[in-house]
């Protein structure tokens, strides 16, 4: 099965057909061993698309307990879940944001080193670094806007996958909580406060990989819980550059009281720097300048430094909720990036630096209040939410990452303030409505080093959401979605009136651009020991944002839309045994007429990802994932068109005796030369007399093996 069955085209090869047939044969995700029940969270569990069936009314499901929050009656759309610390920590991550795969549908890749941040492809997107899709952590905001590399970049590698409690995902612009960024989704990562017992691991690999992770959560007299961590890691990579990524990670929270009742105050610190190889050109491999791992621009590379602190506080009442959050973060990055070569300046290379210097200030407040409206069950949830960027962001040309001339520097006041309400009744035992109000103030004030190119700017927008959910019957229940949200702009493209780089007029772009989504999906248990879920969908976006290859940069686009399909299964035979699978087709076209094509560069069309994993068989367990990227176009017309991608990974599990496991992780275990990431766009190496149009990748690591010792206390 192909795009082209599911949107009418003419049927696919037999050859396509059995590929896809073996892939139905492979599942995604992984067995964990059932974690023990959580207390309920006070603000999620009583939201507006929480309105559960009465008690009493017992739906006999069967759940694949300890891994996903995802049975019948838990959620508001088929597409919306919950992913459980026992799985996240049953299956190995190459590198932090991989967490994120975790999420039906969900590509993570990388153009460069694993310094910078993820590829992610979701729903047809090519999400750049973080377009489209918004992720917090610990209740702060990830993605960050008009960004010196990319708007919405979304860096996961201050993350610690050990300490990840849950992640809770989405899609789709249908809930009013969620709002800049959101459109093709979001994942809320939420922290542990404590752990089961003190733990400290080593890791070690090929290719000068090391790890050492130490954390403990003792509890102090006052009963309040303090979890402390250390993370040290170095890489060398494949690369024929040596990456020589060095990496120091500390994470601090106090947590004292419950869920319910209770608060919590984290503090953070992530530095990193790193040599880089970017994607580099076809023709310069085959022509035998450099190896499959070589890279053009030796100097390539970068650093980043991001300090936080956040809080929390929860507090039960007798007809709700509240909670209230605020967050502070430190940034910096220099990037030093050639994706050109020598187009535009044959003597010296065309390097350049991305430098962002930022703090963030921003919070929320939430309401949820419980009551009925006459017998029926009925809540309400309204918010706060409100950011505040200060910015120092600039672009400069480099050689040998030493600054040579100023391309454009900025100062940039960045400030956001949404409310929201989302109201859920049952209106029957068998069906429930939810509506929802989002309204987003935007406000950029921009001081550039050119003036025209400074100015104020302000935009507003107002997005309504509906829903419902009808059943369960039979243990299925069946879900229909509306929604308008939006993404915002770089906040230079407001006010910019002079492009930069040549010097030309340019027209300023919208500050926010709405997007429409629908969807309409199912979820069952019907079958015991499986909870299966199928979503159809469209978005419609104003304004595509598209990295620009050559420019290292994300520029506002034509309008489009997209179309798709997903079908994700949990299937758990016994106790010991979990198979998965997620299948996910998509088709993404330009909306308006243009000569160029119609074709959204990058917008994946198919993605699957399956695996099969055992627990507690002895001393053993283990799992085998696969993660299948398909084929994508890199120019409108569709006559570019970057290949498929097939990935193994393999972890196995042994427990030496009580507090002392041993794994090993296998990444690419059938060692295929595939690519992570393709472009097509025009460069221009050292010798060559005119530029030349190319395909310009990035490789997949070639087979990976790495080796844990954890030993608990």
């Amino acid at each position: 099965m192909s795009s082209g069955l599911l949107f009418g085209a003419r049927p696919a090869a037999p050859g396509r057909l059995i590929d896809v047939l073996l892939l139905l044969m492979l599942s995604h995700g992984a067995y964990a061993q059932a974690e023990p029940a959580r207390a309920p969270d006070p603000v999620s569990s009583a939201a507006p698309g929480s309105v559960r069936k009465p008690e009493g009314d017992s739906l006999g499901t069967v759940q694949v307990q300890g891994h996903y929050d995802n049975a019948v009656g838990t959620s508001d759309a088929a597409s919306q879940g919950t992913i459980t610390a026992r799985l996240l920590e049953s299956r190995p991550a190459l590198r932090p944001g991989e967490v994120l795969e975790f999420i039906p549908g969900v590509i993570v890749t990388q153009h460069s080193s694993d310094g910078k941040a993820n590829q992610y492809f979701l729903r047809g997107f090519n999400l750049d670094h973080g377009t489209d899709f918004s992720t917090s952590v610990a209740g702060m905001p990830v993605n960050l806007p008009t960004h010196g590399h990319g708007h919405g970049y979304t860096d996961l590698n201050f993350l610690v996958p050990e300490l990840i409690d849950r992640i809770d995902y989405r899609k789709g612009p249908y809930f009013a909580a969620n709002g800049d960024f959101s459109s093709a989704g979001s994942a809320e990562i939420h922290l542990r406060t404590r752990l089961q017992d003190p733990f400290g691991q080593i890791t070690l690999g090929e290719r000068g990989y090391r790890r050492l992770l130490a954390a403990a959560s003792p509890t102090l007299t006052n009963g309040a819980t303090v979890l402390a961590a250390f993370e040290v890691a170095g890489n060398n990579g494949p690369w024929e550059l040596p990456e020589r990524m060095r990496k120091l990670n500390g994470m601090l929270r106090y947590s004292d009281g419950s869920r319910a009742n209770g608060f919590d105050l984290t503090a953070m610190r992530y530095q990193a720097r790193w040599n880089a190889t970017d994607q580099v050109p076809l023709r310069a491999i085959e022509s035998g300048q450099i190896g499959r791992f070589g890279t053009i621009d030796a100097t390539n590379g970068g650093r980043t430094i991001r300090d936080s602190l956040s809080g929390e506080w929860r507090r039960a009442l007798h007809d709700g909720a509240v909670q209230v959050s605020a967050h502070a973060i430190r940034y910096r990055l220099d990037l030093y990036s050639n994706f050109t070569y020598a187009l535009d300046n044959a003597e010296d290379g065309d390097q350049f630096l991305q430098r962002d210097r930022r703090v963030v200030f921003g919070g929320q407040v939430r309401r949820v209040w419980t009551a009925r409206l006459g017998d029926r069950p009925m809540t309400t949830e309204v918010g706060v939410q409100v950011r505040h960027d200060r910015i120092r962001v600039g672009l400069y040309d480099s050689v040998a990452r030493s600054i040579t001339s100023t391309t454009r520097d900025d100062q940039v006041r960045q400030t956001s303030l949404g409310l929201y309400a989302e109201n859920a009744i049952a209106w029957t035992p068998w069906m429930r409505s939810i509506t929802g109000l989002r309204a987003d103030r935007h406000q950029w004030t921009v001081r550039s080093d050119l003036p025209a190119n400074s100015g104020d700017a302000s935009a507003f927008l107002a997005s309504p959401k509906l829903g419902a959910v009808f059943g369960p019957w039979a243990k299925s229940e069946f879900f229909v979605n509306w929604g308008r949200g939006f993404h915002s702009n770089d906040g230079r493209g407001t006010v910019t009136r002079i492009d930069p780089g040549t010097g030309l007029p340019t027209d300023p772009v919208h500050g926010l651009v709405r997007t429409t989504g629908y969807e309409i999906g199912a979820r069952t248990q019907v079958l015991p020991g499986l909870q299966t879920s199928i979503a159809l969908w469209r978005l419609k976006m104003g304004s595509e944002l598209l990295f620009i290859g050559d420019a290292g940069t994300t520029e506002a686009s034509r309008p489009s839309h997209r179309d798709g399909i997903e079908w994700n299964n949990r299937y758990m035979p016994a106790s010991w045994l979990l198979f998965d699978l997620d299948l996910a087709l998509s088709r993404a076209r330009f909306s308006d007429a243009d000569p160029t094509g119609r074709q959204i560069p990058g917008a994946v069309r198919r993605v699957a990802s399956a695996a099969v994993s055992i627990r507690d068989a002895g001393p053993w367990s283990g799992s085998l994932q696969m993660r299948y990227l398909g084929p994508r176009p890199l120019v409108e017309d569709g006559s570019q068109t970057a290949a498929s991608s097939l990935l193994l990974n393999l972890r196995t599990g042994y427990r030496i005796r009580k507090g002392l496991d041993l794994y090993v992780d296998v990444f690419n275990l059938l060692d295929r030369k595939v690519n992570d990431i393709e472009y097509f766009y025009t460069s221009r190496l050292r010798g060559e007399a005119q530029p030349v149009d190319d395909r310009h990748l990035h490789p997949a690591e070639p087979r990976t093996v790495r080796v844990t010792m954890r030993m608990s206390l």
